[in-house]
């Protein structure tokens, strides 16, 4: 395989090549390739935000499905997330410079009792790819960690994960601070992870479930979207 993987010379490919090769590449995890890849791109007068988007982004859509459907196991999940973040150190800068869109703002972490982050991890990198800012505090969060964060990050949405049906409770605990506070409506609460669905999302006062990192993405879009229509509107 390694023979083969030498004859591809990544910069004599036309870009309809290029990017799908890319997504190979991030798929397997090689940083060193992504890498050039994003250089290439860039050389060739490619957006930053049109690499991060059809090269990166696009590419770890595939990692996230396998991901949920048991085809990749979390060490690849974590290699391929390398070799994004790799690409991802490259464009930020650029994407900084050239006013790339910015969705909002996310803080995102495991809440207390729950050291459980590889899918959190993967929700931060694909949110970024996406154009969101994220703030990720981490594993067994407390709530005042999150209150915390949110109102030093100016977030627009609230992350939180949970792998353990034990941990899962909690969940309400921080939305019903939140509540008692006055600041729940201030921001959109996103909930994720194995063993919750869309049932418990709506018992405990979240704006939504998401079973996975796509679908987090997509779900933050539509609701911000739908946020600042309200807003526009009012």
């Amino acid at each position: 395989m390694a023979d083969q993987e030498d004859d591809i010379v990544l910069a004599e490919l036309p870009d309809e090549e290029l990017i799908p090769q890319m997504h190979d590449d991030l798929y397997d995890g090689l940083k060193d390739e992504v890498e050039e890849g994003v250089y290439i791109l860039l050389d060739r007068g490619w957006a930053p935000y049109k690499v991060l988007t059809e090269a990166l982004v696009a590419g770890m859509k595939v990692v996230g499905d396998d991901f949920r459907d048991g085809i990749l196991f979390v060490p690849e999940v974590l290699l391929a997330a390398n070799a994004m973040k790799g690409g991802m150190n490259i464009l930020k800068p650029l994407l900084a410079e050239t006013g790339a869109p910015r969705m909002g703002r996310m803080v995102i972490g495991t809440v207390k009792g729950d050291i459980h982050d590889i899918g959190q991890n993967l929700v931060t990198m694909m949110m970024e790819g996406a154009g969101f800012e994220v703030m990720n505090i981490g594993i067994n969060n407390p709530v005042e960690k999150y209150i915390e964060a949110l109102q030093s990050f100016e977030a627009d949405i609230l992350g939180m994960s949970a792998l353990l049906t034990t941990t899962m409770p909690y969940m309400k605990v921080v939305i019903d601070t939140m509540k008692e506070s006055g600041i729940r409506d201030n921001y959109i609460v996103l909930v994720g992870g194995a063993p919750l669905n869309e049932e418990f999302g709506r018992a405990i006062g979240a704006d939504a479930y998401c079973r996975d990192a796509a679908v987090a993405v997509e779900t933050a879009k539509s609701l911000i979207a739908r946020r600042h229509n309200q807003a526009t509107a009012g």
